[in-house]
């Protein structure tokens, strides 16, 4: 085959350098140690920079500051609940209550929640991402399971869904706790349990 033949047979290259994914992720997640340590005031360019071993023009050429950083950061720490089984209301609220408390113990998303306390007034665009990509998705789950439980009988028609959230996820976020303490899986049963006593159907 000639060498233009050769020429002509080759796929043409990508211009530029394809992104990194390892120091996107080195990145992302110095961003959130960083962000846990201090919040989003303490948080600067070079900081994270220096945390996650990379020069300031690779943050810079993905994102424009601190706050598209940390944007993206918060939608990176969003996980699953657990999958409710549909067996029974009580024990699929325990299970979703109990994963609740078991991530509020995370430094990173204690930090988060702090947005919801104060630290999102000054920070609006970071409050609505934690809000749609953490928040919403989560109780939207416990909703689900509550609506589930009025339609089989198990809940009180006159259930007030928002009210039943509300209650269930505070009860668990508002708790105190030492920086050493490890969750108690009887909490979340006990704290489903109360709520069931007024809600169940009679």
């Amino acid at each position: 085959m000639s060498s233009v033949q050769a020429q002509v047979s080759e796929p043409p290259r990508k211009a530029g350098r394809p992104r990194s994914m390892r120091a996107e992720r080195a990145i992302i997640d110095a961003a959130l140690e960083l962000f846990a340590e201090s919040g989003p005031e303490g948080l600067c360019i070079e900081k994270v920079a220096a945390k996650a071993g990379v020069g300031k023009a690779t943050i810079y050429r993905r994102w424009h500051g601190k706050e598209d950083l940390l944007l993206d950061a918060i939608a990176a720490m969003k996980t699953p609940l657990p999958e409710p089984k549909g067996e029974s209301v009580r024990e699929d609220l325990a299970a979703v209550v109990d994963a609740i408390g078991r991530e509020s113990v995370d430094p990173r998303r204690a930090r988060q929640y702090a947005l919801l306390l104060g630290e999102g007034i000054a920070y609006p665009r970071l409050l609505e991402r934690y809000m749609e990509t953490v928040i919403e998705p989560r109780r939207e789950t416990v909703r689900a399971v509550l609506r589930r439980g009025v339609a089989t009988g198990e809940l009180r028609e006159e259930t007030n869904v928002e009210v039943a959230v509300d209650i269930l996820t505070g009860a668990v976020l508002a708790r105190p706790r030492s920086a050493t303490q490890r969750p108690d899986r009887s909490y979340a049963r006990r704290v489903v349990d109360e709520l069931l006593t007024g809600l169940a159907s009679r």
